[in-house]
């Protein structure tokens, strides 16, 4: 007899159903794993899972993103703001594992350092534009991701691979070997440099799944960030949300 849970044969609309249907009713596992734990015990995890309506940003999420800023260039600049504790941890983890901070820039950083250069952020749309947002303000790298894309129902933190395939979001191939990644089923997801283009978000995106990354193991921040991205959420995304924990 056929196993209920295998897919094969099926139309790839069957699938889909199947799939979203399966996340949102066990939601999804986030695991930290021993080579993560042994350069950072610290670590707090914030995720935040949510029904959405993707759109292009709002006026109002603009001005928002433009008053963060407005903050952020008050309080660093771009020599001061690797000092960040969000960012600064993130960068002393890569370090640790064998990366180069400089060379390859935590997203916090670099979202950062374009706002003290003058530059501006690009606008992409609401869930992309809100995850730049949050990131702004806590300082903490942030993952969002299509939840439906995602295969399986766990993420799990590990460490990169010598030429583990990696395709990111706007850079291409990335090399992730000795990098934070989340994986899933099929692979790597999420860095604190760049997610991948397998499971970004665009309009069709129906479920998100939002990590927050706190290397710096703040608790008290990582959760504020969460409830700021549930914030967000429900104000620009029409949110419904699912689930919100730290890990």
């Amino acid at each position: 007899m056929k196993n209920h849970t295998d897919l094969n044969g099926l139309p790839n609309i069957y699938k889909l159903i199947f799939r979203t249907t399966l996340k949102n009713t066990h939601m999804m596992k986030l695991i930290v794993s021993d080579q993560v734990r042994n350069i950072c015990p610290e670590y707090v995890g914030g995720v935040v899972i949510a029904r959405v309506i993707n759109s292009p940003a709002s006026d109002a999420l603009l001005k928002e993103i433009a008053e963060a800023g407005e903050q952020l260039q008050q309080s660093y600049d771009t020599n001061t703001v690797k000092e960040r504790s969000g960012i600064k941890a993130t960068r002393t983890v890569y370090k640790k594992a064998g990366k180069d901070p400089s060379r390859y820039r935590p997203s916090c950083e670099q979202l950062a350092r374009r706002i003290l250069q003058g530059k501006g952020l690009y606008t992409i749309d609401t869930l992309v534009d809100l995850g730049n947002l949050i990131s702004l303000c806590c300082g903490y790298t942030v993952a969002v991701l299509d939840m439906d894309k995602i295969e399986g129902d766990t993420l799990t933190l590990g460490i990169g691979e010598e030429n583990e395939p990696y395709e990111a979001i706007g850079r291409g191939p990335l090399n992730i070997a000795c990098m934070p990644v989340f994986r899933d089923a099929m692979g790597g997801v999420a860095t604190p440099t760049s997610d991948n283009v397998r499971t970004q978000v665009g309009a069709e995106t129906n479920n998100v799944l939002i990590i927050i990354n706190g290397y710096d193991g703040n608790r008290e921040s990582v959760q504020q960030a969460v409830d700021h991205t549930v914030r967000l959420l429900q104000t620009y995304a029409q949110a419904e949300i699912l689930e919100q924990r730290l890990f």
